[in-house]
């Protein structure tokens, strides 16, 4: 018989620490089981935006939730976490996509989140390194970044007070109803286990139709100053939630180092984690394409991550349908570091028998078909 506790949680990315961090501050005894380092999976492969999302209903719920409480912690994050508030710019190259700054900008006004329309001028001012000539932005001024990383890291330790144990370098082989079994044969067993595996949630629990969807990041050397929100193309949207089984993306971050952060890209059905030089240059050009004096800037590093799609485009969490005493916090996509938090809320809201500030029904596994049997 190997280490018992009252929940092991299989994986300590960025969900998987929030919920060790929410569940043991409920006094349950935690375990924590990850193959490689806290927030070196996804986390690590992710550009660290908090952002509220309007794609749906159950989207905006989710990620506003997650960001007020991201905004309730901005006092205890350590300096390594490097929160920034620096807003989201959405970019409209033209009168099409405007329209949709409008919609966006109402949806978000109904629903008492702050939004500003800038016109071209106004967007020139706000970020000069942009392209002449386009429509305008929406601008949503209290989204934020994190490096995601350490934002993990600080989650596990804060988890690790409350009396949770982590045990890293053991892959799990095995979600059972009662703890998982390691992939060299011990057992740790528990009387809940949480799947916070991520994109490899497909392997151990294949019924569940969640996809590895292959990233591609880039970061420059330092240039302090050069883009100052996240910017964002509207042109997003439809890139992050389309079917299209390759897309590329204009996405831009600012890091509290002076660096700049590139993204984004997207694969479906693709396996191996080496950069893809046709994708990556895809991705680059199209950021080039709204930020001229990019070509300029020197990029330091590239690498690759898997993120967990669902067909619906939202995560899984809570019980999962047809099992005993397993539950998921999955599925994510893009959105696990912003929803990291709220997801492992609502998890123990679920587990605890509490009622949650926001519906869970939108993200419950058990709208999924088929049952998930051992």
């Amino acid at each position: 018989m190997g280490e018992t506790g009252d929940v092991v949680i299989a994986g300590a990315g960025i969900v998987g620490a929030a919920c060790a961090e929410a569940l043991s501050r409920e006094g349950l005894r935690v375990v924590v089981i990850e193959s490689r380092g806290v927030g070196q999976g996804a986390t690590a492969a992710g550009m660290g935006h908090i952002v509220v999302m309007d794609d749906s209903e159950a989207e905006f719920a989710l990620t506003r939730y997650s960001r007020d409480l991201w905004d309730q912690v901005v006092s205890s994050l350590p300096p390594e976490v490097e929160f920034e508030r620096c807003g989201t710019l959405w970019v409209a190259a033209d009168a099409e996509e405007m329209a949709a700054v409008h919609r966006k900008a109402a949806f978000y006004a109904s629903r008492g989140v702050r939004a500003e329309v800038l016109d071209p001028a106004a967007l020139r001012e706000a970020e000069p390194n942009l392209r002449s000539g386009l429509a305008g932005a929406l601008l949503l001024p209290d989204d934020s970044v994190i490096y995601a990383p350490c934002a993990a890291r600080w989650l596990m330790e804060q988890a690790r007070r409350h009396g949770a144990s982590l045990r890293l370098g053991e892959p799990v082989a095995e979600l059972r109803d009662d703890g998982v079994r390691l992939a060299g044969g011990s057992t740790v067993s528990a009387g809940l286990t949480v799947c916070a595996t991520g994109a490899w949630a497909a392997e151990l629990l294949p019924a569940l139709g969640v996809r590895p969807r292959k990233g591609h990041l880039a970061i420059t050397d330092r240039y302090p100053g050069f883009v100052r929100r996240q910017l964002v193309e509207l042109g997003y949207l439809k890139s992050a939630h389309g079917s299209a089984s390759e897309s590329v993306a204009f996405n831009v971050q600012p890091r509290q180092t002076g660096q700049v952060l590139i993204g984004s890209s997207r694969q479906f059905g693709v396996t191996h984690a080496s950069v893809d030089s046709t994708i990556l240059r895809r991705m680059l050009q199209r950021a080039i394409d709204y930020l001229p004096a990019l070509a300029s800037l020197s990029v330091i590093r590239t690498w690759t991550g898997f993120r967990a799609a669902t067909d619906d485009k939202l995560p899984l969490i809570g019980p999962c349908p047809g099992r005993r005493n397993l539950y998921l916090a999955t599925g994510h996509e893009g959105l696990g570091i912003t929803t990291s938090l709220g997801t492992a809320q609502l998890l123990a809201d679920l587990i605890t028998g509490r009622q949650p500030a926001i519906d869970p029904a939108p993200y419950l596994p058990s709208r999924i078909r088929a049952p998930v049997h051992v």
